[in-house]
């Protein structure tokens, strides 16, 4: 709970209970123990400020109902949810405390009034003033210690001064006042929860538009890189209406293998990779390059590595077939396959075998 706020409401906790308990200090009769009636003002206004006054720091963690929750990353929390956030529970002596107070308040106070005063407001001040303070005792997370402490005070007020005076002299009007705390304390912590759950819906929906944007650099430079591959093969073929000689085919087949290659496997490339898929093409292989996601997690310094040993393994690869694909495995970062017929010109062999290893952390 923000700061400001809550020293606004402690203060008007303080002006209540201060209003409440000043009808005990104003005697329009003599009293038997003149010295218990103002022993019990101090007492309950000492327990009162304990109660509205004692520091907790919120329950970082925590739903709000009470349900444990899965931790967050810090920068994820945000002004409203670190405001709304479950303040602890009162420190359970200082809740038996004020608990105490309303089974001995109440009976201490009647007791000093006499026979003859026990009806007077200086008598009933506590019906009014305990309810203020069982309320508090709601608002700081100890609700079964606060309804403990209104049964307990209705029981005495009826033991002392009946069941009519007691309905009419405060004793409702302070179970409702608790009742009331427990439903705005209930609502508050809906409230906290709600909007908690709706900052992760907002931080969920952009972190997905900025994957989408990143993605859509991500295709806009792939089609840039495509033109810049296959831009001048095929303004020729166009110009030359598809009658191409021996070399525009060469140069036509590679300018279709690079574009794959930079449409399928743009992390296993650099200029080392280029090269000599490009002397692998020019040699009559056929290259199928996939990136198939294996490489998820990989800083650039472990790409530049991988890039650089798979820019040794085709150096000179005179495969009829090569395929290469990243691998899912924990331990092989890209696998490379080199098939050739065999001498009959049916079957095939695998010519080529090699797993690149992930860099190990």
């Amino acid at each position: 709970m923000n700061r400001s706020v809550r020293w606004v409401l402690s203060a008007l906790g303080v002006a209540f209970t201060a209003y409440l308990a000043t009808g005990g200090m104003f005697w329009t009769r003599p009293v038997d123990a003149p010295i218990v009636l103002v022993l019990s003002l101090v007492t309950y206004l000492t327990v009162t400020g304990l109660c509205i006054f004692w520091p907790t720091r919120p329950m970082t963690g925590a739903d709000p109902r009470g349900a444990a929750r899965p931790a967050v990353d810090g920068s994820a929390v945000t002004a409203v949810t670190a405001e709304m956030s479950r303040p602890a529970a009162l420190p359970l002596w200082i809740a038996l405390l004020a608990f105490a107070v309303a089974v001995v308040v109440p009976t201490a106070t009647w007791w000093a009034a006499g026979d003859e005063g026990r009806l007077q407001p200086f008598a009933t001040w506590s019906l009014g003033g305990l309810g203020a303070l069982m309320a508090v005792l709601v608002v700081r997370r100890r609700s079964i210690v606060a309804w403990s402490g209104i049964a307990v005070m209705f029981l005495q007020s009826v033991m002392w001064i009946g069941i009519g005076p007691t309905l009419s002299l405060g004793a409702v009007g302070s179970a409702i006042w608790v009742g009331g705390a427990q439903i705005i304390v209930l609502l508050i912590d809906r409230a906290a929860v709600e909007t908690a759950e709706l900052t992760r819906l907002q931080r969920e929906a952009s972190e997905w538009l900025a994957t989408q944007e990143g993605r859509r650099r991500e295709r806009r430079v792939r089609v840039q890189r495509a033109l810049a591959v296959a831009g001048p093969v095929l303004s020729r073929t166009i110009a030359a209406d598809g009658d191409l000689d021996d070399d525009e085919r060469l140069q036509a087949r590679l300018a279709e293998g690079r574009l794959r290659d930079e449409l399928r496997g743009p992390r296993l490339l650099d200029d080392a990779v280029r090269r000599v898929l490009e002397d692998v093409r020019r040699s009559g292989s056929h290259v199928t390059f996939l990136d198939e996601g294996g490489l998820d997690g990989l800083d650039e310094r472990e790409l530049a590595a991988i890039r650089a040993e798979l820019a040794d393994v085709l150096d000179g690869a005179r495969s009829e077939r090569l395929y290469i694909r990243t691998s899912t495995h924990p331990d092989t970062a890209v696998t490379v396959v080199g098939r050739s017929r065999r001498e009959d010109g049916v079957d095939e062999d695998v010519d080529l075998w090699r797993e690149i290893p992930r860099p190990k952390k």
